[in-house]
């Protein structure tokens, strides 16, 4: 559908697109997600950004990792993502960003649709 803006931390945007996708894809504040990823990436002797450690987590919340079919590697984008899933709670890992869509709207800091997403989350 679209793209919509969503930058919770009061910073700007530092390089915090794990925080920012899931405290949109779980409604919480970006300083409660921050400290959760941190909590378990001390546990897991890893940063909290770590693929590993916000796998657990969102699998702790409740979601469902899928993997994206390579029919078309390269051309499948966000936006098409988006575009075929208009209902329910995403969350999508590029090779080097991850992006929240709700109810077929992506919402991300910048415009993320063309990036090419390789797996997602679904709750």
């Amino acid at each position: 559908m679209a793209y919509k803006y969503y930058n919770p931390n009061q910073y700007g945007d530092t390089g915090d697109c794990v925080v920012r996708a899931i405290s949109k894809a779980l409604n919480q504040s970006w300083d409660i997600t921050y400290w959760d990823l941190c909590d378990i990436g001390f546990l897991q002797g890893d940063w909290g950004n770590s693929n590993r450690v916000w796998d657990l987590y969102l699998r702790d919340c409740g979601f469902i990792r899928k993997v994206i079919p390579n029919t078309c590697p390269d051309c499948y984008t966000v936006r098409d993502f988006s575009n075929d899933h208009m209902n329910g709670t995403y969350v999508l890992a590029t090779g080097n960003h991850v992006v929240t869509i709700i109810d077929g709207n992506y919402y991300d800091s910048w415009d993320s649709g063309n990036e090419v997403p390789i797996y997602y989350y679904q709750r």
